[in-house]
């Protein structure tokens, strides 16, 4: 049980935050030479993002299918998300530019990306028995009670009014 932190845990992160889910699927496995550059170009990407402390990104979590891969990755703002993507200078834009030269019209490989924005106090949480995952691993973890026993506790906001 390496790793397992026991009991129950949330998230140590109230702020706000930006989920975005992107992938990849190979829609004709036999076109190797269209769909492995789209394959091998987000490990650059996360190098990237991860040294840089300053880039936004909180944390990531690679999620591989048969046919592809999927990303759940944390950010602190669209806007960081936004700056990233289209800086040509930096890994996303170069790669980008490449698929649609290379790969796009063949229809081989498929990319998809989501983005959910979330506002300050509207995560909710829990790792029971858990190594770090997710959130929390991108955040840390702290007992469940320092936010509340239940999910509706969690997710209500504190009332500092004292009314």
């Amino acid at each position: 049980m390496s790793g397992v932190i026991q009991g129950r845990q949330t998230a140590a992160y109230d702020g706000g935050l930006v989920v975005f889910l992107i992938g990849m699927r190979v829609n004709s496995v036999r076109k190797v030479r269209e769909w492995v550059p789209v394959a091998r170009a987000m490990g650059p990407m996360l190098r990237e993002l991860s040294n840089h402390e300053d880039s936004g990104l909180l944390g990531f979590r690679t999620l591989p299918t048969w046919r592809g891969v999927t990303l759940i990755q944390y950010w602190e703002s669209v806007e960081k998300l936004e700056a990233f993507a289209n800086d040509s200078g930096r890994t996303h834009r170069p790669a980008w530019v490449e698929f649609f030269r290379t790969s796009y019209q063949g229809g081989a490989v498929g990319i998809w990306h989501e983005t959910y924005v979330v506002p300050a106090g509207n995560t909710e949480t829990i790792y029971g028995n858990m190594p770090l995952l997710g959130l929390g691993r991108a955040r840390g973890v702290e007992p469940v009670g320092k936010r509340g026993e239940t999910a509706a506790e969690r997710l209500r906001p504190s009332d500092s009014s004292g009314d």
